[in-house]
């Protein structure tokens, strides 16, 4: 793709119009939303993850809401795997905007406490959580450059600037801020690099501690945060969708919180 005006989009008020994007761990919650988000605005957007079922709903709604989409199963934990289909999807229809969202925890909560942790889990949350961000941007990187325009939107956590988080995942986490931070002095100045960090929100990381996650999210949202609540996964589409377009071009490097005010 190229950065030359789109007049189409700017009659249409559809932002995205004419630009292709791809959205790891795009099936449900926060990936789901953003990539909705940017189908929305006139994107093509290709979805990321392990469950075909997922994904192809996504595409449905993409499709229903007057945008483009794909569906491409692939498991983030394999590195060579997911270098590959981004760098595919980006020589098939090129690639402009990349949404780093895949993430999560492995491993139940016993296994992940700082005197038990486990080795191999330990190692396998840094990758969900960071390494596959810089495989998916080491694919995308080239097709943003030929195509003089790219957005890569790294999503954070909360527990990527504050402490009390499993210590693999705000390893990870804290991580992708020096990732985000990194690449965006490295890239070409028509490329940006952000890091969307959501707080306590609505989605499956909530089931991680079990049949209580969600009541317990909940509690800790009220005491932690200005709102006092948790958010829903479309709250974050509009940031999301800000950073990808051009209004987002002077905005680089930087970790942007959308968290109902958390621990500010």
């Amino acid at each position: 793709m190229t950065d030359e005006p789109d007049t189409t989009a700017s009659a249409s008020g559809r932002h995205l119009h004419g630009r292709v994007a791809l959205v790891t761990g795009g099936g449900r919650g926060i990936g789901r939303a953003i990539a909705l988000g940017l189908a929305a605005e006139g994107a093509k957007v290709t979805v990321l993850s392990r469950t075909a079922a997922e994904l192809e709903a996504v595409v449905a709604e993409a499709m229903e809401l007057g945008g483009d989409g794909a569906a491409l199963v692939v498991d983030c934990m394999d590195g060579a795997a997911l270098k590959g289909a981004v760098a595919a999807a980006a020589d098939r229809d090129g690639l402009d905007i990349l949404v780093n969202n895949v993430g999560g925890l492995i491993g139940a909560p016993e296994q992940l406490t700082a005197l038990e942790h486990d080795d191999a889990l330990f190692e396998q949350n840094l990758h969900l959580n960071l390494t596959s961000a810089y495989y998916a941007t080491r694919a995308a990187l080239p097709a943003m450059v030929a195509g003089g325009y790219g957005r890569v939107i790294n999503i954070g956590s909360g527990y990527a600037v504050h402490g009390g988080g499993g210590i693999a995942y705000s390893a990870a986490k804290h991580g992708l801020v020096g990732l985000t931070r990194s690449l965006a002095w490295q890239v070409p100045a028509e490329i940006t690099v952000n890091c969307l960090c959501p707080g306590w929100t609505n989605t499956a990381v909530l089931d991680w501690n079990g049949p209580e996650g969600a009541a317990a999210a909940t509690a800790k949202a009220r005491i932690h945060s200005v709102q006092g609540r948790v958010l829903e996964p479309d709250e974050l589409a509009p940031m999301a969708v800000l950073l990808a377009g051009p209004g987002g071009a002077g905005i680089t490097g930087q970790v942007i919180n959308v968290d109902g005010g958390y621990k500010v």
